[in-house]
């Protein structure tokens, strides 16, 4: 995965994305895990080159990404690195590694 913070590496797509981000933010609406506000979490938008995803993150790896119209967490996985939001883990619970599962169940429930 390549990533860049460079916003002229963005497009009108991504730098689109990017201002919805903001707005969000702005209005409040970070998702409640999503760590801000101290000096080490030093957030950025970032962008991944390979997919195109748009994101906040922080310097605990956190990733906050637009889900349709609403802005929540993105998770990856502690043990087998399996990523979503906290609806599509749901539905991957069941064929977790342990270890995951109980990385999961301590995750903010929505």
């Amino acid at each position: 995965m390549t990533t860049t913070t460079n916003l002229s590496d963005f497009g009108n797509r991504e730098r689109a994305i990017a201002i919805e981000l903001m707005t969000e933010w702005n209005n409040g609406n970070l998702p409640s895990d999503f760590k801000v506000g101290f000096e080490e979490n030093n957030v950025q938008i970032m962008m991944n080159t390979t997919s195109g995803n748009v994101f906040l993150t922080n310097d605990e790896y956190q990733v906050a990404m637009m889900n349709g119209e609403k802005l929540e967490s993105y998770y990856t996985s502690p043990y087998n690195g399996i990523e979503g939001f906290y609806d599509d883990l749901v539905d991957k619970y069941e064929s977790m590694h342990e270890a995951d599962k109980a990385w999961f169940d301590d995750l903010p429930k929505k």
